[in-house]
C-alpha cells in the first residue's frame, strides 16, 4: 500500500511539472501584458524598465523555473493588472468558489445517486421514464442558458431569489463564508443548481446504468433464492458494487466542478476563481491564468488519488489481489 502510494505521488508530481509547463507556455504567448499596463503615451524606455522589472526579458527557461520554484512555496509572482500577489488574489476568491463547489457536489450526489437507483431497480415504471427524459435537460442545454432562464423565472419574473453576487458573507479568520446568513444561502440557490445539473444527470444514468447490470448478475439471483428482502439485496448488495464506477465520475467531476465555475460565475457574476480567471484572460495577466490551471489540476491530481484510496474501501476483490501480489512476491 506504501509503494502504490509513494509510486502514484511521484507521478502526480510529473503531471504537475508538465501542466505547469503548458500553462505557462502557452499563456506567455497569449499577448503582452506591458501593452494593457501602461498607455499609449507610454515610451519605449518605461515599457522596457517595466518589461525588466517584470523578468519578460528573461529567457523562458529561466522564466519557468522561476515560476515552478515560487509555485512550489506557494507564491505565483504579481498580477500583472492588480499589482498584488497571485496567491492572495486567489485566497480571497477561494472561499466563494470552494463553497459553490461544495454545495453543488452535495446535490449531484443526493440526487443523482437515490434516483438512479429507483431508476434502475424500477426501469419499466413512470416515474423513471419522465425522470430520464427530464434528465437530458442536464445534458442537452449550455450552462449559461440554464443560468439564465433561473435568472430571468426567479429573479425578473417572481423576484424571489438574487440574480448575482454572492450576498452578505461572515468572516471566519481568512474564510469568509456564506453557509452563515440567510443571504448567503440565497444567493448560493441559482448558481449551485447551475453548476450540478450535468454533473447530477451524468451520475443518475451512470448509477442506473450500473444497476441494471448487477441485479443481472448470479449472486444477486443467489441473494432472492436465499430470501433476503429487496432492500438487502439493492441497497447491500447491488448499490455496493455499483459505488467503484461512481466513486470515479463523482470524484473526477468535483475536479471538473472547479474547472467549468467559470461559466456558471460568469452568469451570475459570483466573485469565484473562475470569475478572476476569465478577468485575466482579457488582460493577458499570465501569472493568474497560469496560477489558475496548475491550482485545477493540483485538485485533479489529489482527488485521483483519494478515490484510488477509496477503492480498497469500497471493493474488498483489491485488498485480495494486493494481498495475493505482496504474497508472490514474498
Amino acid at each position: 500500500m506504501l509503494s502504490y502510494v509513494i509510486r502514484r505521488l511521484i507521478q502526480a508530481a510529473i503531471v504537475m511539472l508538465v501542466v505547469a509547463f503548458v500553462s505557462f507556455s502557452m499563456f506567455t504567448f497569449a499577448g503582452d501584458p506591458v501593452n494593457n499596463m501602461v498607455g499609449q503615451e507610454a515610451s519605449q524606455e518605461d515599457r522596457e524598465l517595466l518589461r525588466e522589472r517584470l523578468g519578460l526579458n528573461d529567457p523562458f527557461i529561466v522564466q519557468f523555473g522561476r515560476f515552478v520554484v515560487n509555485a512550489v512555496q506557494g507564491q505565483f509572482g504579481l498580477s500583472y493588472q492588480l499589482q498584488r500577489p497571485v496567491e492572495d488574489l486567489i485566497a480571497e476568491r477561494m472561499p466563494a468558489t470552494l463553497e459553490l463547489v461544495a454545495v453543488s457536489a452535495v446535490l449531484a450526489l443526493a440526487v443523482g445517486i437515490p434516483f438512479g437507483v429507483m431508476c434502475g431497480i424500477n426501469r419499466d415504471g413512470w416515474f423513471s421514464r419522465t425522470l430520464l427524459t427530464v434528465s437530458l435537460v442536464g445534458v442537452s442545454l449550455p450552462t449559461f442558458v440554464i443560468g439564465i432562464f433561473m435568472i430571468y423565472l426567479f429573479s425578473v419574473t417572481w423576484g424571489l431569489l438574487p440574480s448575482f453576487g454572492r450576498g452578505p458573507t461572515v468572516d471566519l479568520g481568512w474564510w469568509s463564508t456564506g453557509f452563515l446568513t440567510t443571504g448567503g444561502w440565497l444567493a448560493l440557490i441559482m448558481p449551485s443548481i447551475t453548476l450540478s445539473l450535468f454533473q447530477t444527470t451524468l451520475i443518475l444514468r451512470l448509477v442506473r446504468a450500473e444497476m441494471l447490470e448487477v441485479m443481472r448478475t448470479d449472486y444477486i439471483k443467489f441473494g432472492r433464492a436465499r430470501g433476503l428482502s429487496n432492500k438487502a439485496i439493492n441497497f447491500g448488495h447491488a448499490l455496493r458494487n455499483t459505488l467503484v464506477p461512481v466513486i470515479t465520475i463523482a470524484g473526477l467531476n468535483i475536479g471538473s466542478l472547479i474547472a467549468f465555475s467559470i461559466i456558471t460565475e460568469t452568469v451570475f457574476n459570483w466573485p469565484g476563481m473562475g470569475l478572476l480567471f476569465i478577468k485575466a484572460v482579457e488582460f493577458a495577466d499570465v501569472p493568474i491564468m497560469a496560477a489558475y490551471l496548475v491550482m485545477v489540476a493540483f485538485v485533479f491530481v489529489v482527488i485521483n488519488l483519494v478515490v484510488d484510496l477509496l477503492y480498497f474501501a469500497v471493493d474488498p476483490r483489491l485488498k485480495i489481489d494486493t494481498g495475493a501480489a505482496v504474497g508472490r512476491l514474498s
